[in-house]
């Protein structure tokens, strides 16, 4: 691919995100997001066959950047626990942040859509890749002490995923320091059950 056709597939798939933002995937159309990108319908279905394809790629982009992420802390130097919490907010303030980019997108962005749970797929597995890293150097530490991996790993990422909206809806405060995350984490971690 020329510089010129990856800088003009950039430029159009920009203008969908903004375009989907606003409007929203469904009332968007390929007219909405040729004349936002100025480069023409022509253009436009020269590099995508239809909307869907598009909006795919959107999601694709957000969920790669996300995923860069999620590495990029799993490869830290921290202790696991530390490495853990940190996984788990870097996760949560992303798709935050992601969904107040993609505006009127909100929650849904991720959610209500079966194409979205289809591209997400793939992602969600990488993600369970890394948690399950993170949870078996836990336990080389002596951090953790977990009989099964793979379900805790399961676990923690379906809780994440169920934490997200009231995450981004501010439900759950903005935890801004270390000690109110850590008071979360303890919760999530070692529940209200009183030690014996």
């Amino acid at each position: 691919m020329s510089e010129t056709t990856s800088r003009t597939r950039a430029i159009l798939i920009d203008a969908a995100r903004k375009v989907f933002a606003r409007k929203g995937i469904a009332r968007t159309t390929m007219n909405d997001i040729a004349n936002a990108s100025q480069k023409g319908r022509r253009t436009l279905y020269m590099y995508f066959k239809n909307k869907e394809e598009i909006s795919n790629i959107v999601i694709e982009n957000e969920m790669e950047s996300l995923n860069d992420m999620l590495i990029a802390v799993e490869k830290k130097d921290l202790p696991a626990d530390e490495k853990l919490i940190t996984f788990i907010y870097t996760r949560l303030d992303a798709f935050k942040a992601t969904v107040s980019r993609n505006g009127s997108l909100r929650a849904n962005f991720f959610h209500d859509s079966w194409n979205v749970a289809k591209v997400r797929k793939g992602y969600n597995l990488q993600e369970i890749a890394l948690i399950k890293k993170i949870l078996a150097s836990g336990i080389k530490e002596g951090v953790f002490v977990i009989p099964d991996v793979e379900t805790t790993a399961l676990i923690i990422h379906y809780s994440l995923r169920g934490l997200e909206v009231p995450y981004i809806r501010g439900l759950l405060g903005d935890a801004p320091d270390m000690q109110r995350k850590n008071s979360v984490m303890n919760l999530i971690f070692n529940g209200i059950i009183a030690k014996r």
